[in-house]
């Protein structure tokens, strides 16, 4: 069935590329009104005129999600326009090349759980009063394989944050499930998206070619996005059939 967001409102942050940018079209192209936020409003604008082109509906919102005050002003944009709030996409995230203990600095670790987890806890506290008053209302978190299990290759800070975000979700589904609200937390593992280009060791285009792709995900959320109301996921992972941790272990076990 097609439109199946018809009059639905959905807040995607981290819109301006990737996963985020591939949720808003997503979504967008079942009906629902698209509010884009994250920090660079070209990139934003770009995922807009995408959504507009095809005849959707979208706001452009820049802000930096991890200062409370921008959070806000988005918060403020969305009650006055709209008066409620069916969706939240909380993708905003980053990662940083030095991301080891050998390297990090406080700086370097300000940043990752600003961008991965506060950032996402100011979005929960704008978008759970709308959706209480509602007695409805999804929250999809862009996690990552590196909130459940613990690795070398995200770096431990982006790994912590993740975690967070994880027991983040599941909290919300504790606390908020009276009033109609579901919390689903989405574990990528290797996804072809700018934030590879983070990588202390380069991804191949081969290897980005064999990746979940940022498509993928943003299908995935619009498939959440569509449940009935009565159904939550709790926790979802999507990797890449081409697993390059399981290669790498294949590999190894052959030598």
């Amino acid at each position: 069935m097609a439109n199946q967001l018809t009059g639905k409102i959905a807040w995607v942050t981290g819109a301006g590329t990737g996963i985020g940018e591939a949720a808003a079209l997503a979504l967008a192209s079942e009906g629902a009104t698209i509010i884009l936020s994250g920090r660079r409003a070209e990139p934003l604008e770009d995922t807009a005129a995408q959504i507009r082109k095809a005849d959707g509906t979208a706001h452009v919102q820049p802000a930096d999600l991890s200062i409370a005050g921008d959070v806000e002003r988005v918060g403020k944009f969305i009650a006055n326009e709209f008066n409620r709030l069916d969706i939240l996409v909380n993708n905003a995230g980053v990662n940083i090349t030095d991301r080891h203990w050998d390297k990090l600095t406080p700086s370097g670790i300000d940043t990752l759980v600003d961008g991965n987890l506060k950032s996402a806890l100011y979005c929960i506290t704008v978008a759970l009063p709308f959706m209480r008053a509602q007695k409805d209302g999804i929250l999809i978190h862009t996690a990552s394989m590196a909130g459940r299990f613990i690795g070398g290759l995200s770096g431990p800070i982006y790994t912590a944050a993740k975690h967070g975000v994880v027991a983040m979700s599941h909290t919300i589904n504790m606390e908020e499930c009276i009033h109609g609200i579901r919390s689903t937390a989405m574990l990528p593992g290797e996804v072809a998206t700018p934030i590879l280009d983070r990588r202390p060791i380069p991804v191949t285009p081969e290897e980005r070619a064999r990746l979940v792709q940022s498509a993928d995900c943003g299908d995935l959320v619009r498939y959440i996005a569509c449940l009935p109301a009565h159904v939550c996921i709790p926790e979802v992972m999507i990797t890449p059939a081409w697993n390059r941790t399981y290669i790498s272990a294949l590999q190894r076990n052959q030598r």
